[in-house]
């Protein structure tokens, strides 16, 4: 518990990094985004919801290759800076160089540094200063915000 509270508070610390809230490359409506992405993704993509720990198949995924954002294609994660934070989510502890951006949220009264897409300002999750080195950041994303493509397959392109 402890730990918990720890690193919800510690979460708060971390600096901003690429995109700030609300200035995105991608802009669609409302309406829009819920054409292109299954409920389950809307909802955590686009009212910054959380699945449940432990649903994801992605928390699974060990091959190489990189985790996309669900919503545009815009790599996010490595497959070389993910591991098993013991959380039920896919956790890294790095993301890509300019793939996502920051901003404070208080749905559990304390703030914590949430994390979304640099491209489309899609939620991905939370950061926290609980992780393994190099960086010691925890990078705990929904699984349902990612794709996956193995190293070997192209990428798709960014969605406009």
């Amino acid at each position: 518990m402890l730990k918990t509270l720890t690193a919800l508070i510690a979460g708060a610390a971390v600096p901003a990094a690429g995109v700030a809230a609300g200035e995105f490359p991608l802009k669609k409506s409302k309406a829009e985004w819920k054409r292109l992405l299954s409920p389950e993704a809307y909802h955590v993509l686009f009212e910054e919801g959380t699945e449940r720990a432990g649903t994801s198949p992605l928390n699974a995924e060990k091959r190489e290759g990189t985790f996309l954002c669900a919503a545009c294609a815009n790599p996010l994660f490595a497959s070389s800076a993910k591991y098993e934070s013991g959380t039920g989510w896919p956790s890294f502890w790095q993301p890509l160089p300019g793939a996502i951006g920051t901003s404070t949220d208080f749905k559990l009264i304390l703030p914590r540094t949430e994390y979304h897409c640099a491209h489309c300002g899609g939620h991905q999750g939370h950061v926290f200063d609980d992780g393994p080195r190099p960086t010691g950041k925890r990078y705990c994303n929904n699984g349902v915000a990612l794709a996956f493509v193995p190293q070997g397959t192209a990428l798709p392109a960014l969605r406009t």
